[in-house]
């Protein structure tokens, strides 16, 4: 059932609308005075004209009107005559009113002149005067104008109520938040925690605040206070909006929602204005969440980089952000929410217990929560009955709810592109390969030459990832080209928490493979290992700068994990230090290319056969590179950090 304010809402959308008609009437009274009139306008003319019509017994009447405007009436007969030449010059009215109309100096004067002329006319002719003649269409053409510009700018104003300030609107209004508040009576946008898939840890821990706002009491009598605030902290798309969304939705809170971009405008004080106002619509719906999404918008470390990108307006809208989160009681019924996937540059003094008591970490799903996102979104699709999840899960490492989101989306685009009835496991991989590599282009123009470098540079990283113990272990290889890559090497890796410097390696050695394979094979290097250089080169200085697994350089990390280092113009280390991690990351890159390149040699016939076989079907799976190579041997345990699917799942080669 709908809630009371919805049903308002109704009740005041079926009430007509005036201003239409109003503007209809408006705008017929315009075309009526401006058009309707102008066949009746008599002619102007003069003294002259009009004594020679006198003389020819054409004049019926005269009519002075205030004393400085003669109206002419000529009779029936003398209009026919006028008017009998379609060459005539006379455009006369027959029997409506006067026919001319000129201007008269003096009243005295002009009788002196009639009464001559009309002692010569053949027909009496009528001289009237009238003191107080005027249309009432005269004064609508007067006032046409003045009204012309008032409904001008009602229209103006209205249009600045519905376009500016703050829910309320008005450009007297433009001080006021615009938070948007969700209506939990509404069974179509509620969200509960069944709606919200994996995340069990982030839901434990915020389920303390539903709690609170469910019964508060019990938290009342031990003297226990809620926190004031909670900060959800993790990459995009992985839910933080929906599990705020989902806080008020279990707890049946009203739920104010705005962003931190909300609150900057170009006017000065405006920001500040605007968090008064929000608190200050907390306060009267308590008890209630107020979300405010995108916080480092407004909540960077105030005082970094002073002179070069400093902002005085935004640092007021936090300073009143901060003054407002300290001026309600924590059992006032008011809860803060916020998300960032920056808490390493907001300002300390946000963070401070009091503000946000608690940071929740919403980070990216496991194999586990991966499956149930996936039952989440694959409840409207038709899917092919045979169809594995848990396979899904296992094929998206590192996705975010967002990105699976995303591949669900795409599978069932692509399945409806091929006309299929029900969408099947060939949809989702086409889905992910689309969504990590891009489109494939099979018609880009690749010469025969380039094509056969492509498909032993991809059987070389295809290769050493298989042979080598701790790499991540193959999917597919193609030569296809797709986005910016003229060919891939697809690699499942491991969902490990920790990477060894033994598994690191092998890792390198295999992305470096690629340039290895077109050396031995063809004798010069080409441009086709941009990307893989550009990795292991990031890769290895973390190794030396970040994890200390230099022997030269020692335990020593210079990772800043707050992001608010003073030394940002400058290295933390000194130009000798830089020269010997620069030095080590030539030997470590050296190290692996060696690696790669004796396995290679090791393995130059399966490579060979495998590069080939690649370019004869241009696709090569796991079943293949197992027959050519034998079984992989997975005795050593092997491991992976999960981190960005494009980086660990797809080699490109780059123009």
């Amino acid at each position: 059932m709908a809630s009371k304010k919805n049903r308002k809402k109704n009740i005041v959308n079926l009430r007509p609308n005036f201003m239409w008609f109003w503007t209809v009437v408006f705008f017929a009274i315009m075309g009526f005075a401006l058009f309707g009139q102008q066949s009746r306008e008599p002619m102007k003319s003069d003294w002259s004209e009009v004594e020679k019509l006198i003389e020819s017994g054409m004049v019926s009447k005269i009519e002075i009107v205030n004393r400085d405007k003669a109206m002419v009436y000529l009779n029936a007969d003398a209009i026919s005559a006028l008017t009998a030449n379609e060459d005539s010059k006379y455009a006369l009215i027959p029997e409506q009113g006067h026919q001319f109309e000129f201007q008269i100096g003096s009243v005295e004067t002009f009788r002196n002149d009639f009464d001559k002329v009309v002692a010569l006319s053949p027909t009496p002719v009528a001289l009237t005067y009238d003191n107080h003649r005027q249309d009432w269409l005269d004064m609508l053409l007067g006032w046409l104008p003045w009204v012309f510009f008032i409904v001008v700018w009602i229209f103006l104003m209205r249009g600045f109520s519905r376009g500016g300030g703050g829910a309320g609107g008005g450009i007297m209004n433009v001080g006021k938040a615009r938070a948007q508040e969700f209506d939990q009576d509404d069974p179509n946008r509620k969200v509960t925690f069944k709606d919200v898939a994996g995340l069990e840890e982030a839901k434990v821990e915020i389920m303390e605040i539903v709690d609170f706002l469910k019964n508060a009491g019990k938290y009342r009598e031990l003297g226990a206070k809620i926190p004031k605030g909670a900060l959800l902290v993790g990459p995009p798309g992985t839910g933080k909006t929906l599990l705020a969304k989902a806080v008020a939705g279990e707890a049946n809170v009203p739920f104010l929602s705005i962003s931190g971009s909300d609150f900057v405008e170009m006017f000065v004080g405006v920001g500040a204005s605007r968090v008064r106002d929000l608190f200050e619509q907390a306060k009267q719906k308590a008890p209630c969440i107020v979300f405010i999404d995108e916080i480092d918008a407004i909540g960077r470390a105030r005082g970094r980089n002073a002179g070069f990108s400093g902002n005085d307006e935004r640092e007021n809208t936090l300073n009143q952000l901060l003054t407002e989160m300290d001026g309600f009681q924590t059992n006032a019924g008011v809860i803060v929410l916020a998300a960032t996937n920056r808490a390493d540059i907001l300002d300390k003094a946000l963070m401070r217990a009091g503000r946000f008591d608690r940071q929740i970490e919403v980070g990216l799903p496991e194999i586990h929560e991966r499956k149930q996102i996936f039952d989440v979104h694959l409840r409207k699709l038709k899917l092919d009955p045979d169809l594995d999840r848990e396979f899904l899960a296992k094929q998206t490492p590192g996705f975010s709810g967002a990105d699976i989101a995303n591949v669900c989306n795409e599978a069932a685009l692509i399945a409806a592109r091929h006309n299929k009835k029900f969408v099947s496991k060939e949809d989702f991989l086409a889905a992910v390969d689309r969504i990590i590599g891009g489109l494939e282009k099979k018609n880009k123009v690749i010469s025969p030459e380039e094509k056969r470098v492509i498909a032993y540079h991809e059987a070389g990283h295809a290769t050493v990832s298989w042979i080598l113990k701790h790499a991540s272990p193959l999917i597919k290889v193609t030569i296809i080209p797709r986005g910016k890559a003229l060919g891939a090497a697809w690699y499942l890796p491991e969902e490990r928490q920790l990477t060894t410097k033994a598994q690191w390696m092998d890792q390198l050695a295999a992305t470096l493979a690629g340039r290895v394979s077109e050396q031995i094979f063809f004798g010069h290097l080409s441009t086709g290992a941009l990307n893989d250089l550009e990795r292991v080169t990031k890769q290895v200085y973390a190794m030396v700068a970040y994890y200390g697994m230099s022997e030269n350089i020692g335990n020593i990390s210079y990772y800043d994990s707050t992001g608010q280092s003073d030394m940002a113009f400058t290295k933390p280390y000194s130009e000798r230090t830089a020269q010997q991690i620069d030095d080590e990351v030539k030997a470590i890159i050296a190290q692996a290319y060696q690696m790669a390149q004796q396995t290679i040699e090791q393995h130059k016939e399966g490579l060979t056969t495998l590069a080939e076989l690649l370019l004869e079907r241009e696709v090569v799976f796991t079943e293949d590179v197992e027959r050519i190579f034998g079984k992989r041997d997975n005795s050593v345990e092997q491991s992976s950090t999960s981190a960005d699917p494009v980086a660990e799942q797809s080699e490109t080669v780059t123009e």
